[in-house]
């Protein structure tokens, strides 16, 4: 672990909102709702001013109408937040060599590497250089970001949520366990629905219960490998690195659910969401790829992946979402669903123009026995 804060996690204040706010006046200070429009369509992101209403990322777009109906609805532009996004790692990029971008509106930088690095123990410098960066970024862009200052990658990230919306949270090394004891356990990282749900079921709330149940009771409940992960995160210990570079071979995301999803729309709708996550990480990437695979694990953990080739490699959110929805067709959902995801592999550096050949598969969707999302 550090001994100073000098790792950076940035999170861009309601990102897509606020994009669309900052290029059209008419929209500054009304709610804006970003996200899929049609009848199945989901929220990528809400502006503040609608989540005053309830509205939250990943919620049916029909029920933000139903709780938000004066807001301005609209379609996502990835094009032009991709611009935006450009600009910002732009201005990290200035500061240090090591930015680890996670996806368009969010960034670890290691400011130990920066190219003036303060001195180790320089917390006041710190702060100033992650100020710098907040300034410039609303000075070139006019929007807002939320900054934490750490000395460890899962520390800089709970800073940063603390700083929401346009703050800054500096957390100096010895506050790391005070800080964490409150917490709920899902502020971990690897602490997902499944997770937290086992974890509840033997009284496991908080971060501060999961460090006082100990290494071998976690590693009794979740497995040797995450139970050892998630003690060691809960005395907040993490000593991953920030990573300028990635090569990856695919690009997914995926969910576990609470209970088993048993409705078909549901999971239809759920695809959709994943899908649409799933093109903005490719995006932020500056990746495509031709082949779209959907992961879907039964109630029993039987799992299965379907994948599907298309003419050209794409980053097109609709194109993706309209592939993994065929897949989907071919997969009985009626014992219920436990997890889902749905990934994109075959990765190129660049986008294929022609979008009729995007849109119409190379041949018949079959199964795969290459990893799914995750895998």
């Amino acid at each position: 672990m550090r001994g100073e804060p000098s790792i950076l996690h940035l999170d861009m204040d309601a990102f897509y909102a606020a994009v669309e706010q900052a290029s059209k006046p008419s929209l500054r200070g009304r709610p804006v709702i970003v996200g899929g429009l049609g009848p199945r369509g989901v929220v990528a992101t809400a502006s503040y001013e609608a989540r005053v209403f309830g509205v939250r990322s990943a919620m049916p777009t029909a029920q933000a109408r139903r709780l938000c109906p004066n807001a301005a609805y609209l379609a996502p532009r990835f094009a032009f937040y991709r611009t935006v996004s450009a600009t910002v790692l732009g201005v990290l990029e200035e500061i240090s060599p090591l930015v680890e971008p996670l996806s368009l509106d969010e960034a670890f930088v290691d400011l130990a590497a920066a190219r003036t690095a303060p001195a180790p123990a320089a917390t006041g410098a710190l702060r100033a250089t992650a100020e710098t960066v907040r300034a410039r970024i609303r000075a070139l862009t006019g929007l807002t970001c939320s900054v934490g200052l750490a000395g460890s990658k899962m520390l800089a990230k709970i800073g940063s949520e603390q700083a929401k919306p346009d703050g800054l949270v500096v957390i100096t090394p010895g506050e790391e366990r005070a800080l964490l004891t409150p917490l709920p356990v899902r502020t971990l990282p690897g602490v997902g629905p499944a997770t937290e749900a086992a974890l509840r079921k033997a009284g496991i709330i908080t971060v501060g219960d999961a460090a006082r149940a100990g290494e071998d009771e976690l590693v009794r409940l979740l497995g040797r490998a995450h139970g050892t992960a998630v003690h060691a995160m809960s005395l907040g210990i993490d000593d991953r690195p920030v990573v300028a570079e990635r090569d990856a071979k695919s690009v997914s995301v995926e969910d576990t659910f609470d209970e088993d999803v048993t409705a078909r729309p549901r999971v239809r709708l759920e695809v959709d969401r994943l899908a649409l996550r799933c093109a903005e990480r490719l995006r932020a990437a500056g990746r495509s790829g031709r082949t779209v695979v959907l992961k879907v694990r039964g109630p029993d953990f039987t799992t299965l992946t379907r994948s599907e080739t298309l003419r050209g490699p794409t980053d097109d959110p609709g194109v993706i979402r309209e592939a993994a929805a065929r897949l989907l067709e071919g997969v009985d959902t009626t014992e219920g669903v436990r997890l889902l995801g749905v990934g994109v592999s075959g990765l190129a550096g660049f986008t294929q123009e022609d979008l009729f050949a995007q849109a119409a598969p190379a041949g018949p969707a079959r199964p795969s026995g290459a990893p799914g999302p995750g895998g």
